[in-house]
């Protein structure tokens, strides 16, 4: 055994193999930029079509939940024999407001969510439309508007 560790070629052999895996190891400055322009270029392709999926994104979820909230107000009615007046608003959902016959809360959660911009859903009943009227007014947060911009409203899907 003790003629293996000391045989010069042996030991030779086995630093130069070391010593080229070592020296192999890590990538060149050449193979880093390359790799960091492929996902640069990737990035600019990919990037600005998630971009312009986020309004449309946010304007079906705020329909989505002015379907659900429509549903917790259907329920009400159902309970009580009447839509929640424009005074007492969603929060009727959430806490009785005096109503015979309530049986809630109406939603699982505790609060009444905001749309996805932030703010307030209005509620009006009864509505210029129907029983009621929900509705967001949009990106901008004002009525009226067209593309992203749009109402979403409980009395007609999303254009």
């Amino acid at each position: 055994m003790d003629n293996k560790i000391n045989n010069p070629i042996s030991r030779e052999s086995l630093h130069r193999s070391l010593f080229t895996v070592h020296c192999r190891s890590g990538f060149t400055l050449i193979e880093l930029m390359v790799v960091m322009i492929i996902l640069g270029l990737l990035a600019a392709i990919v990037v600005p079509k998630f971009i312009g999926k986020v309004g449309p994104a946010k304007q079906k979820a705020a329909q989505s939940q002015i379907e659900l909230l429509g549903t917790a107000l259907d329920t009400f009615h159902l309970d009580v024999g009447r839509y929640p007046t424009s005074s007492e608003g969603l929060q009727a959902l959430i806490t009785n407001p005096g109503a015979e016959g309530w049986n809630g809360p109406y939603l699982k959660k505790q609060e009444i969510p905001l749309d996805p911009w932030g703010n307030p859903y209005h509620y009006e009943a009864p509505g210029r439309h129907g029983d009621y009227d929900l509705y967001s007014y949009g990106t901008d947060g004002a009525e009226g508007g067209d593309g992203e911009n749009q109402d979403i409203v409980s009395w007609q899907s999303l254009k």
